[in-house]
């Protein structure tokens, strides 16, 4: 009963999947200053470009 629990692969990439959204989000709290900075900085170039058309 063990061998067979250990040896069924069924739900691991849904387990891939929610890791991968744990590290995506972990990453996004770490750096959420610099990114809203970096957002911000894109979308003021933007804006000043877009005055120049």
């Amino acid at each position: 009963m063990i061998k067979e629990f250990l040896e069924d692969e069924s739900g691991v990439a849904v387990l891939e999947v929610v890791l991968i959204l744990v590290v995506l989000v972990g990453l996004v709290l770490i750096f959420k200053d610099q990114l809203n900075q970096l957002v911000n900085s894109i979308f003021d170039k933007v804006k000043s470009k877009a005055g120049e058309v």
